[in-house]
């Protein structure tokens, strides 16, 4: 196997992990905080509005991890800096 399959197939993998860890997480994390929110507005209907512009900035926050971990396995398929080293190396 040459060093450029070899970097090929560690990248699909490392990105195909990369997406499911930040998947899973920010999932479980909006889950935890939209039910945690619903509990609040039961118990206190009169901070609504509060509780929900709360809620949005932290699921925001929450969905920023997911984000950063797409952009990553992105750059790992399509921009992956090992590329041009492997090929400045093989040359």
């Amino acid at each position: 196997m040459s060093s450029i399959s070899f970097i090929g197939m560690a990248s699909v993998i490392t990105a195909g992990i990369t997406i499911a860890v930040g998947a899973i997480g920010p999932a479980i994390g909006e889950g935890r905080a939209v039910a945690s929110a619903l509990s609040a507005i039961a118990q206190q209907p009169d901070e609504k509005n509060t509780i929900t512009r709360t809620l949005f900035v932290g699921l925001a926050m929450i969905e920023s991890t997911a984000i950063y971990c797409f952009v990553v396995s992105m750059i790992l398929l399509f921009a992956n800096p090992f590329w041009d080293y492997v090929i400045s190396a093989a040359n």
